[in-house]
């Protein structure tokens, strides 16, 4: 049962009197001239129910809540009390409890082989050892759940309530495969439910964590097939290389992809592409950013990602942060008289395209001096690419030396945004001081990346 959540057993009449077990989550504040607070709730009142409806979550209490007139039932001091409460549809209640979700987090029930979690030395920041798997903030933010976790109850109320999309990692279509590389004997059935929402008109995107030579080759033209099947309800599938550390101890081996091996895979996944394209006006699968780089392939025009659907899944990203840059370059008119110099941090998957990206704007603005430098990681054990992985470790050790100035620039990926946190525990502050420069975590955007490289030095 999960934090903030207590179990109560009440008497109370509805036509004759009869006991009930009913679940009371407790009101933890109260939003000043909210509905609730005109209704006289108060912090350690305890919600039973709406209209007859448990609030067992976030999801509940979102859902039940959304009605002009509602009828609540609370425990109050001690006893129950009914109360009718008029508002505007779909504002705010003004209810806060103990945890945003109401109850705990799910985390993940699977030893997928290619965890990523698992892959991590200990010492890093806290937070990354967390696996999610909570089907909730999948509709709420977009978080990939395996479907192992779902309970029959709450599949139900997915389709009931019509909770759309949802984001699913499936990785195989083929249930023998999925309880092989899941290491859960549930994750072969439960891709059943991929077929029931569809039915029920829940709309989904997928992805598929590619291991070469795992899931890949046959498997993968079983699982697009399948997945494309289910469309327009399956409205995507994203196709990614799993990320291998040195950190893997007890795992299965999984061999990276390399430059021929990603040419293969884009090759399988344009084949179904263009079928695709040709059935339905639509791709509905597109591989990962990564594959195209691995395979020093052009990065596709923005047209190629349509409605770009998985763009945090790494599917388009790059491509609108190239457009982006472009964009205000063309539009940016500045007169840049005096020398001007910035460094700037970019790990070896996106390195291509930032160096390009910097020779531009120095062709435009001669007195600007930008160097780049290439990070490798070292530290997971160089096949990870991703700048967003990097320690302070890395950056130190292959940047400090080489600086041509006092600011250095930095994705923000790189830190844990509310807490500017690197992953290997260290602050944006005690960065700066040993790299005895400014850091400046720039946006992921195109046009504010270029901002920072053009401002007076720091």
């Amino acid at each position: 049962m999960g934090e903030g959540v207590y179990p109560f057993l009440v008497f109370y009449e509805i036509a004759d009197l009869k006991e009930e077990s009913i679940l009371a989550v407790m009101i933890k504040s109260v939003e000043p001239d909210s509905p609730a607070a005109v209704a006289q709730l108060r912090n350690g009142d305890y919600l039973l129910s709406i209209d007859g409806n448990e609030v067992n979550d976030i999801i509940d209490y979102e859902f039940y809540s959304l009605k002009a007139e509602l009828e609540l039932s609370v425990m109050m001091g001690g006893s129950l009390e009914y109360i009718t409460l008029k508002k505007e549809e779909y504002e705010p209640l003004g209810l806060n409890f103990e945890t945003y979700l109401i109850d705990k987090q799910h985390s993940c029930k699977n030893e997928c082989i290619f965890c990523f979690i698992d892959q991590l030395p200990k010492g890093l920041r806290e937070s990354l050892y967390f696996k999610d798997d909570d089907e909730r903030l999948s509709f709420l933010f977009g978080n990939y759940i395996t479907l192992t976790n779902l309970t029959l109850h709450e599949v139900e109320r997915i389709k009931k309530m019509k909770i759309s999309p949802i984001n699913i990692s499936v990785h195989t279509m083929n249930p023998e495969l999925r309880i092989e590389m899941m290491n859960n004997n549930s994750a072969g059935k439960v891709i059943s439910y991929i077929e029931e929402f569809a039915k029920a008109g829940i709309e989904m995107n997928c992805q598929i964590i590619l291991c070469r030579g795992i899931n890949d080759s046959e498997y993968l033209e079983e699982s697009i097939q399948k997945l494309s099947g289910l469309y327009p309800y399956v409205r995507s599938i994203a196709v990614v290389p799993a990320e291998i550390t040195k950190y893997r101890e007890n795992l299965p081996q999984i061999t990276p992809y390399d430059k021929v091996s990603s040419k293969q895979v884009l090759q399988q996944i344009e084949k179904f592409a263009k079928r695709n394209l040709k059935k339905h006006s639509t791709r509905i699968v597109f591989p990962a950013d990564k594959f195209y780089l691995l395979a020093e392939e052009p990065i596709p025009e923005i047209e190629f990602y349509e409605d770009l659907l998985q763009l945090e899944n790494g599917i388009g990203e790059w491509r609108v942060f190239y457009n982006e840059f472009y964009d205000a370059l063309s539009e940016m008119n500045i007169d840049l008289k005096v020398q001007h110099e910035a460094d700037v941090v970019t790990g070896e998957g996106l390195a291509p395209l930032i160096k390009i990206m910097v020779e531009s704007v120095k062709e435009k603005y001669p007195k600007l001096k930008v160097k780049v430098h290439v990070v490798k990681n070292n530290f997971l054990g160089g096949n990870i690419k991703t700048t967003g992985m990097l320690t302070s470790e890395d950056i130190i050790s292959q940047v400090s030396e080489n600086l041509i100035s006092d600011k250095v620039i930095l994705p923000i990926a790189v830190i844990r945004s509310d807490k500017e946190v690197l992953i290997d525990d260290i602050t944006s502050e005690q960065l700066s001081e040993k790299m005895k420069a400014k850091v400046i975590f720039c946006q992921q955007n195109g046009a504010t990346f270029l901002d920072e490289i053009i401002k007076s030095r720091a």
